[in-house]
């Protein structure tokens, strides 16, 4: 044999060998092992958080930390936290002197029924849209509202972030929803000329002034007071209330009164005709 053909055919030698060699690499070696386990695939939970706070930030699953404490992935508070924490807040107002912490206690489902807090419309207009998520509701409404300011410039207290429901809900079932909001509060009848702040003092309360709304409608009146004058609109600080059965005629004894102007509604309004209906704590 010829030395050319001797390479030749230990060329094609080599050559088939490696191709065999090859053949079992690929036939036997595991696929899995080839495939880069590569974290930026794996599932991660994201949360979504309040951007309102200077110092503070609460996040979707109930959670409250400062910025630095954020998770630069997740975005969620990192560590061990409590949650649902009502730190700062009135559990019977309903109300928080902090906006995070507020965001924190209204997303506890057992403070905020989710099917109720959907059906809230976002602002007044009667075409107004309502929040897709109860996360959505709690930052929302925390905010300041109607019912946390008195004259429309003044808050009424320092816990001026309040997550209730609010009474003009698009919910068909009102009436419970006024039951809900009022858990918690006494309902009492004070006696003629007694102002809220003296009816609740007296059996070691305090009046709740955001829960005048509720109070404020024949339905609920007729529901404590005998109205036996009817339910008529006025005007006063006083109200709701019922004029007392002596009261001069043009005062209309016997009747329930409500007011259209709810920032009139106060703790230390009081007539001497009238018998108020008081919310107390």
């Amino acid at each position: 044999m010829s030395k050319s053909a001797f390479n030749i055919n230990h060329s094609k030698l080599i050559s088939s060998s490696f191709c065999l060699f090859l053949f079992f690499l690929l036939q036997f070696s595991s696929p899995v092992s080839s495939i880069r386990k590569d974290i930026s695939l794996q599932d991660t939970n994201t949360c979504r958080t309040t951007v309102q706070g200077r110092y503070l930030i609460a996040d979707d699953m109930g959670q409250v930390c400062d910025a630095l404490s954020i998770d630069p992935q997740s975005r969620c508070c990192r560590g061990k936290l409590d949650r649902y924490s009502c730190h700062g807040c009135n559990l019977v107002s309903q109300c928080c002197n902090s906006y995070e912490f507020c965001v924190s206690c209204c997303l506890n489902p057992s403070r905020t029924q989710k099917n109720l807090a959907l059906n809230v419309k976002i602002s007044k207009p009667i075409t107004a849209g309502t929040y897709s998520s109860t996360f959505d509701f709690c930052t929302g409404r925390c905010r300041h509202n109607s019912e946390s300011v008195v004259h429309e410039n003044a808050y009424l207290s320092e816990f001026h972030h309040c997550f209730s429901i609010p009474f003009n809900s698009s919910s068909s079932d009102s009436n419970v929803q006024t039951e809900v909001r009022l858990a918690g509060i006494n309902i009492v009848i004070g006696t003629r000329g007694e102002s809220c702040d003296t009816v609740c003092k007296s059996s070691g309360q305090s009046c709740v002034p955001n829960k005048f709304q509720l109070l404020n409608q024949c339905e609920i009146m007729h529901k404590y007071l005998s109205c036996k004058g009817g339910c008529l609109s006025s005007v006063g600080a006083d109200q709701p209330a019922e004029v007392v059965d002596d009261a001069p005629r043009d005062l209309n004894p016997g009747a329930c009164l409500y007011t259209s102007q709810v920032n009139m509604l106060s703790c230390d309004g009081s007539h001497q005709h009238t018998k108020r209906l008081c919310p107390c704590a």
